[in-house]
């Protein structure tokens, strides 16, 4: 089964995670990866770890044979992120310290995750989808 796919923003973050979590239980693997807002001038992300992390989550994910739900969570622009009141990062269920940050949940909490310094290594990525 392909991987199914949602997008959220901090002002949408709620609702999403709210669906996300109530469909967790049909799949292999729920994942979520907080990730920079992509600059509108340029269409690419500001942050370069996120640049070098996302085609590898993907084509990890893509390539899975498990039904996997990746949730991807956009932090906002570069002056949102680096606010230290940042949502995500008083946020007691996830205590974001960078991105990308890669987070496998299960049961209602944070089961294994991979920081920004290695978000993008293959073989994390497969030991996370894997609950390993």
């Amino acid at each position: 089964m392909p991987m199914k796919l949602l997008d959220a923003t901090v002002s949408t973050f709620d609702s999403v995670f709210e669906r996300f979590t109530s469909e967790a239980p049909k799949n292999k693997a729920n994942l979520i990866l907080f990730l920079a807002d992509k600059d509108p001038s340029t269409s690419l992300s500001w942050c370069p770890d996120c640049v070098r992390a996302e085609p590898v989550i993907y084509k990890k994910l893509e390539t899975t044979s498990e039904d996997v739900a990746l949730l991807r969570a956009f932090v906002g622009d570069r002056s949102t992120w680096r606010n230290p009141q940042h949502p995500w990062r008083v946020d007691s269920r996830f205590k974001l310290k960078g991105v990308p940050t890669l987070i496998r949940w299960e049961n209602d909490r944070i089961q294994g995750r991979l920081e920004d310094h290695e978000a993008h290594i293959e073989n994390k990525i497969d030991a996370l989808v894997a609950g390993k």
